[in-house]
């Protein structure tokens, strides 16, 4: 576990219009510019192959972002429970989407109790201007559910094997993350059909969700598959400090409620404190809170400095965190971008051409492009 001293904050330096900052960074200037506004507390974007964008908005709405321009809301998106944390969540593209029109997506579910995680898939159909789900099926759904506010998760992320991991918090229930027969405050995985890959780490245990992959975490929203390291890494919310990265692996417990580098938001400890046997400790924190969320792994041609760096946003803090990693993997550093310059950050996204693009999680919630300037 790494908690290491930060590099300098960036800092705006020019402004060249309405549209467009230049930000000094280490080794680099970089252009901020606003793509599009006008999105209500926008939560997640994957990119297209045909070089569209597809986004989440947390009151239930879906959009494509293509040719400079924002869609209507796509048609036949299932009802949300939005409230709280709660609604529209994760969206990703399949590996096969050129093919099939696959998207999988997470959102808060109602249902009896009051609602939960759920992951679902459908067929993306874009004509005539327009654009629907079709044939939309629910792959996992977050039992029991509860009329509690907060703590949904959730991204989902392609492993290489074909599988899908995701994340659920703990709905605000710190009990149900130590409950390995409860699938709240766990990284879980499926097949892309909601089947349960046989060699999970609880497949075939009576007191066990078969679909849980590790247990012991608070509310997981950000999750990436790193090449470096062959592996899934996720960023978690903490109480009060004790935000976590963490790299979970089959069967293993990460420690929520039992240790944490945070404390109760009252100022009370938390359970035995920092570390006790069975539990794992995080590769990074922050205390105190930076309340991080959306995270992405970068291996664009953009910046070829920042190279297996994860880039995670920042809500209460507003800032992305740029994780310095070395050729192993390992956290050597940290550099904190954009501080306070565009608000709430929900989602980092890597595009395809090497840019990075952040959503603000505001009322008037923007897409913010960043790219190397000249």
């Amino acid at each position: 576990m790494r908690r290491l001293a930060l590099s300098a904050l960036a800092t705006a330096v020019i402004t060249t219009g309405a549209q467009a900052q230049i930000f000094e960074a280490e080794g680099m200037r970089l252009r901020a510019e606003s793509l599009t506004e006008g999105l209500e507390h926008p939560w997640a974007v994957d990119f297209l192959p045909d070089g569209a964008a597809i986004l989440t908005e947390r009151p239930g709405r879906m959009r494509i972002f293509a040719d400079g321009a924002l869609s209507g809301p796509v048609e036949g998106v299932p009802q949300v429970a939005a409230f709280g944390q709660g609604g529209l969540l994760d969206v990703i593209a399949a590996r096969d989407f050129e093919e099939t029109g696959t998207i999988f997506f997470s959102y808060a579910e109602p249902g009896a109790g009051g609602a939960g995680t759920a992951i679902a898939r459908a067929t993306l159909v874009r004509e005539d201007g327009s654009a629907r789900l079709e044939d939309v099926q629910r792959l996992f759904t977050l039992e029991p559910k509860t009329s509690r506010s907060q703590h949904f998760g959730s991204r989902i992320v392609h492993a290489p094997d074909g599988t899908l991991f995701f994340t659920i918090g703990e709905r605000g229930d710190r009990s149900r993350a130590q409950d390995a027969s409860d699938p709240a405050g766990s990284v879980l995985r499926i097949n892309p059909d909601g089947s349960i890959p046989r060699d999970n780490p609880f497949v075939g245990r009576e007191d066990a969700a078969p679909e849980i992959w590790s247990i012991g975490h608070r509310n997981p929203q950000g999750a990436a598959f790193d090449s470096v390291t062959d592996s899934l890494w996720i960023v978690e919310h903490g109480a009060r400090g004790g935000d976590e990265v963490n790299q979970p692996e089959a069967g293993k417990n990460y420690g929520w409620p039992v240790i944490s580098y945070g404390r109760h938001y009252s100022g009370g400890r938390i359970g035995r404190g920092t570390e006790a046997p069975g539990y794992e400790q995080p590769k990074y924190y922050w205390d105190p809170s930076i309340a991080p969320s959306g995270m992405a792994v970068y291996q664009g041609s953009m910046f070829p400095e920042w190279a297996g760096d994860f880039l995670v946003g920042a809500l209460s803090f507003e800032l992305v965190s740029r994780l310095d990693r070395d050729g192993t993997g390992e956290i050597i550093g940290e550099e904190r971008l954009f501080k306070g310059a565009f608000g709430r950050i929900r989602e980092v996204a890597a595009a395809p051409d090497g840019s990075v693009w952040l959503l603000t999680d505001e009322d008037n919630g923007q897409i913010i492009r960043i790219s190397r300037a000249e």
